[in-house]
C-alpha cells in the first residue's frame, strides 16, 4: 500500500492541527518525506496511517515551539533593547548582561525563562522536564552566581569604593 491512498486524511488531520491549508500542505509533504528517508517505514496500511498521523502531529508540535520561541527572543530582545534605552546607568546594565552571559548554560536557561520571561516556576519546569523545586532550586542558586559574579566584576569593586 501506498503513501498517495492516505493523502486525503494526512492533509485533512494537519489542516486540523494548522489551520492554514499551505501549513498543512508542508505539514504533509515534510511527513511524507520523512516517511520515505525511513527504514522503518510500516508495510500495512492499518500501521502506516497511525504512524504517519504521528509523524505529522510531531512536526507540528516541533514548528510551534520553534515559532514560539522565536516570537519570545524576538519580544525579549525588544524589551532588552527598550530596557536598556530607559535605564538610567547603561554601565550597570551591560555589566549585568555581559556577566549573565558567563554563566552556565544551565543557569542562563533558568534566569532567563523565569526572571526575563517572566514564567512562573510551573512554566519553567515544564519547558525544562524537570520537577518544580528543581527550578526553585536553580533559580536561587543562578540569582546567587549573577549577583556574586556581579559583585566581582572591576567595575563594580571601583563604584563601591567611590561611595
Amino acid at each position: 500500500m501506498t503513501l498517495d491512498v492516505l493523502l486525503p486524511e494526512l492533509r485533512a488531520y494537519a489542516l486540523s492541527l494548522s489551520k492554514h491549508r499551505h501549513d498543512s500542505e508542508d505539514l504533509v509533504q515534510d511527513a511524507i518525506e520523512r516517511a520515505l528517508r525511513s527504514d522503518k517505514r510500516p508495510k500495512p496500511l492499518a500501521d502506516l496511517r497511525p504512524w504517519m498521523f504521528r509523524i505529522i502531529r510531531n512536526l507540528h508540535v516541533d514548528e510551534t515551539r520553534k515559532k514560539r520561541v522565536r516570537m519570545e527572543y524576538s519580544n525579549t530582545q525588544s524589551r532588552l533593547s527598550i530596557d536598556l534605552t530607559q535605564s538610567h546607568d547603561h554601565a550597570e546594565d551591560i555589566t549585568v548582561r555581559t556577566t549573565f552571559a558567563t554563566l552556565p548554560p544551565a543557569m542562563r536557561e533558568v534566569l532567563f525563562l523565569v526572571d526575563v520571561m517572566g514564567m512562573k516556576y510551573a512554566e519553567a519546569a515544564e519547558i525544562m522536564e524537570v520537577p518544580h523545586g528543581t527550578v526553585m532550586s536553580r533559580v536561587s542558586r543562578a540569582r546567587r552566581a549573577l549577583i556574586e559574579a556581579i559583585e566581582a566584576t572591576p567595575e563594580r569593586a571601583n563604584k563601591d569604593t567611590k561611595r
